[in-house]
C-alpha cells in the first residue's frame, strides 16, 4: 500500500512541475524580437570586430541600428558603441584607434540626412565631421589615417534656382524616372559624387572638399595604398539604359581633378579592392553575354593598375556564381553592406564569397593557376565578411536554416563568437529542413527543401505551401527564412524549390529561361509537388502556393495553367507583361526578357502574361501589394487579377500596405511585416484548413 502511495505521490509531484522544459513554436511576432548583425569591420589588429546591431522598437514601429564591438576571441560578449538609433557604417581608422561611421539625427521628429561621425575608442563622445551632406552612403579612410573620403548626393539643378522660382512641376526626360519606394519622381540632377574631409580631433568643424561633380555617379571608392588617388566605380554613358549595363573602373587625385578610366570589360565592375602594393586591382565583374542574355554570371578580375591594361578573367571556367548569396527574409533590414574581396598579404591569392547549390561559402582563389580551395565548406550562407589589412584573420556573418545569422571566425573551421538571438531561440523548437533533389519533365535536376511541421507525423496527411522565390534569378537555399519556419509551425508542409533559371547552378540553367519565362520553370515546380506527393504525407486536396516578385507572377501563372490547388497568395506580383514594360521603375529596353517592345511583338506578351489567361482560374486567390512598389507596379499586377477574379465571382481579395515599396518582406515597416505574414496564412487556412476568417468576408 505505501509503495503504490508513493508512486502516485511521485506522479502528482511531476505533474505539478511546470513544463517549463518543452520548447514552444515559433510565431509570426517573433521577428520582432530578432537581432540581426551587420556590416562586420575587423580592426586592424583583428582583436576586435566592429558592426552594427539591428533591432526592432516596437512602440515606434522603427528598426534601431547602433554600434557595437565583440572580441573575435570569442570570451566576451557584445559591448555597445554607440547609443543613437541611427548609426550605421562603422569603419576603423588604420591604426586602430577611432571609428569611423554614418548617423542620421533626428529633427522636428524626423531622421535627417546622416553625417560622417567618428569615435575615439580612448573615449568621449562622438563627433561630427561633416555637417550638411544630403546623406552619406559610404565610408573610406586614408591610408594615413588623416582623411576621410565619402559619397553623398548632390541636389539637382532645382536646388541652384532662385526661391521664388521654383515650383512643384517637373519636366521628366528620362526614361527611368521612378525608383522603388521613393514617392517622388526621380531628380535627374542629383548624383552622388566623392568627397573628401580631414580626420580632426573634434575641436575643430573641417571644411569638406568635393572631388568629383558633373553628371555622373560615383560609388564603390577605394583608396591606393600611397593615398594619392581614389579609384571608383562609374557608368559614364548619358541615358545608359538604351544599353546593356555598364560600368567601369576609374581613378581620380585624392586633391580632384582629371578623371582617368582604369579598367573596362564588356559588362559590369563591382567591388574594386586594391592589392598590398598597389600595382593590382581586383574586382568582380559580370560580362555580357553574345547574343544578349537575362542572367549573365559574376566573375572574379585583375587587372594591373596602370591605366589601359586587359583585365583578366580568373574564373571563366568555374560555372558557378561569384560574389552571389542565397535569398531569405532575414538579411539585416537596415544598415547592411555587400562584401567585397580580400587580398592575400603577399598579392598572390584572393578571397571571395560564391554561391553553389543552394549554400554560400568563401572560397580562397591563387591567381597564379586560378585554382579555387574552399575556406568554408558546409550548408549555409555566409554573408558579409571582413579581413585584417594582411589578410590573415577573416571574420564574417553565416546563416543557416534555423539561426538568424550571427558572426564566425573562420579558422579551420567556422568558430563562433556571438549568440545574438540564443535567448530567443532556447525556447523554439524549430523544424530541420530536409534536402531534395529530383527530376523535371526533360531530365533535368532540380533541387529543393521540405521543411516539415515541429510536430510531423508521418501517419498524418498535411496541407502544402509551395513557395516560389523571385528573381527570377536568384535562389533559395541554406539561409533562415523566418516566413518558411512559421507556415511549418502553423501546421503546414512548406516546399520551396530553384526551378531552372535559378542562380547557384551555373550559367546554362539560369539563362535557360529566356523568352520564356513563365514557361518550363512552371514544369520544374510541378515535378516538385508531384515528388512529394508520392510520399504520401500530402493532402492533394488541401495545397496553396505563393510568392513575390518574380514568385508572384509565377503564382499567378500556376493559377491560370492548373486547379490544384485551393488557395493561392501571389504578392508583389505581374499580371500584364505588356503594361509593365511602359510603368516599372527600369527599363526593358534591351532585349533580355523580351525580343521585342510589347507593340512589335504583342502576342508573345500577351501569351506569356497570366490577365490573358484568367478565365482558367478557379483557385481562390489573394493579392498582397505595396502602394510604393514600382519595382512591380500593382496596376499591372495584383489590381488587374484581383479586378477579374472579382469579375468572375472568384473568391479574392487584395491587401494594400502604405508606405510599403517591393522589401516589403526584407525589410518593410516591422508590424507590417508581420501583419503580411498573418494575411498570407490567414487566406491558406481558410482555404486548406476550414478557418473561415469574417475579415475576408464579402458579406
Amino acid at each position: 500500500m505505501r509503495k503504490r502511495t508513493s508512486i502516485v505521490l511521485v506522479f502528482l509531484l511531476l505533474a505539478a512541475i511546470p513544463r517549463a522544459a518543452e520548447k514552444r513554436f515559433i510565431t509570426e511576432k517573433d521577428l520582432l524580437k530578432f537581432t540581426w548583425i551587420a556590416d562586420p569591420q575587423i580592426a586592424p589588429d583583428g582583436s576586435a570586430i566592429a558592426f552594427v546591431r539591428v533591432t526592432v522598437n516596437e512602440k515606434e514601429n522603427r528598426y534601431e541600428t547602433s554600434l557595437f564591438t565583440v572580441p573575435t576571441s570569442g570570451a566576451e560578449a557584445p559591448r555597445q558603441l554607440t547609443s543613437h538609433v541611427r548609426d550605421t557604417m562603422p569603419r576603423w581608422s588604420p591604426d586602430g584607434r577611432r571609428i569611423a561611421f554614418a548617423r542620421s539625427v533626428e529633427k522636428d521628429g524626423k531622421p535627417q540626412p546622416g553625417q560622417v561621425y567618428v569615435l575615439d575608442l580612448n573615449g568621449g563622445e562622438a563627433y561630427a565631421l561633416t555637417q550638411d551632406t544630403k546623406g552619406v552612403t559610404s565610408i573610406e579612410w586614408s591610408p594615413d589615417g588623416k582623411t576621410v573620403a565619402f559619397t553623398a548626393p548632390v541636389e539637382g539643378v532645382e536646388e541652384d534656382k532662385p526661391k521664388d522660382a521654383k515650383s512643384d512641376v517637373q519636366v521628366i526626360t528620362r526614361a527611368v524616372y521612378r525608383s522603388n519606394g521613393n514617392p517622388t519622381y526621380v531628380d535627374a540632377g542629383r548624383h552622388t559624387h566623392i568627397f573628401t574631409v580631414a580626420a580632426t580631433n573634434g575641436a575643430d568643424k573641417p571644411q569638406t572638399k568635393q572631388i568629383t561633380d558633373g553628371e555622373y555617379d560615383e560609388r564603390e571608392i577605394e583608396w591606393s595604398p600611397d593615398g594619392s588617388k581614389l579609384y571608383f566605380v562609374s557608368t559614364r554613358v548619358p541615358e545608359a539604359y538604351y544599353e546593356a549595363n555598364d560600368s567601369d573602373l576609374y581613378s581620380v587625385a585624392a586633391t580632384g581633378g582629371t578623371i582617368t578610366r582604369v579598367a573596362s570589360i564588356d559588362g559590369t565592375i563591382n567591388g574594386p579592392r586594391v592589392s598590398p602594393d598597389g600595382h593590382r586591382i581586383a574586382f568582380v565583374g559580370t560580362p555580357h553575354g553574345n547574343p544578349v542574355r537575362s542572367y549573365s554570371q559574376s566573375d572574379l578580375f585583375v587587372v594591373d593598375a596602370a591605366p589601359g591594361s586587359a583585365p583578366r578573367n580568373l574564373t571563366d571556367k568555374y560555372d558557378f556564381d561569384i560574389a552571389s548569396g542565397i535569398g531569405g527574409d532575414q538579411a539585416p533590414p537596415r544598415g547592411s553592406s555587400s562584401s567585397g574581396l580580400v587580398w592575400s598579404k603577399d598579392g598572390a591569392s584572393l578571397i571571395v564569397v560564391s554561391a553553389e547549390h543552394g549554400s554560400a561559402n568563401l572560397k580562397r582563389l591563387t591567381i597564379a593557376t586560378g585554382k579555387l580551395d574552399p575556406l568554408t565548406d558546409g550548408e549555409h550562407a555566409v554573408g558579409a565578411f571582413t579581413a585584417t589589412p594582411d589578410g590573415a584573420k577573416i571574420a564574417a556573418t553565416i546563416s543557416t536554416q534555423t539561426n538568424v545569422g550571427d558572426l564566425f571566425m573562420i579558422d579551420a573551421k567556422p568558430r563562433r563568437i556571438t549568440t545574438v538571438n540564443e535567448d530567443l531561440f532556447k525556447d523554439i523548437q524549430q523544424s530541420e529542413p530536409e534536402e531534395i533533389w529530383y527530376k523535371s519533365f526533360d531530365g533535368k535536376n532540380v533541387q529543393g527543401w521540405i521543411l516539415k511541421p515541429p510536430d510531423f507525423d508521418s501517419s498524418k496527411k498535411y496541407p502544402l505551401i509551395l513557395e516560389i522565390h523571385g528573381g527570377p534569378h536568384a535562389a533559395y537555399g541554406n539561409v533562415y527564412t523566418h516566413e518558411f519556419q512559421w507556415m511549418a509551425a502553423k501546421g503546414y508542409v512548406v516546399l520551396f524549390t530553384n526551378p531552372r533559371g535559378s542562380t547557384s547552378y551555373g550559367q546554362e540553367f539560369g539563362n535557360i529561361i529566356q523568352y520564356h519565362y513563365p514557361g518550363d520553370d512552371f514544369k520544374d515546380l510541378m515535378a516538385g509537388v508531384d515528388e512529394l506527393l508520392k510520399r504520401g504525407y500530402i493532402d492533394a486536396n488541401r495545397m496553396g502556393v505563393t510568392g513575390g516578385s518574380g514568385g508572384g507572377l509565377l503564382t499567378n501563372w500556376t493559377i491560370t495553367q492548373t486547379q490544384r490547388f485551393k488557395a493561392a497568395v501571389a504578392q508583389r506580383d505581374i499580371a500584364d507583361w505588356y503594361g509593365f514594360w511602359f510603368t516599372a521603375d527600369f527599363w526593358l529596353s534591351k532585349p533580355t526578357w523580351f525580343r521585342k517592345a510589347p507593340w512589335e511583338d504583342p502576342q508573345d506578351f500577351a501569351a506569356r502574361s497570366p490577365i490573358t489567361h484568367v478565365a482558367n482560374v478557379t483557385t481562390p486567390t489573394m493579392f498582397v501589394l505595396g502602394d510604393q512598389d514600382y519595382r512591380t507596379p500593382p496596376g499591372e499586377g495584383g489590381e488587374m487579377m484581383f479586378r477579374a477574379l472579382k469579375y468572375r465571382k472568384i473568391p479574392t481579395v487584395m491587401v494594400r500596405f502604405p508606405r510599403e515599396n517591393h522589401e516589403l518582406s526584407r525589410s518593410g515597416e516591422p508590424k507590417h511585416r508581420v501583419e503580411r505574414l498573418q494575411h498570407i496564412v490567414g487566406w491558406m487556412d481558410q482555404w486548406l484548413q476550414g478557418k473561415k476568417n469574417p475579415v475576408y468576408s464579402t458579406d
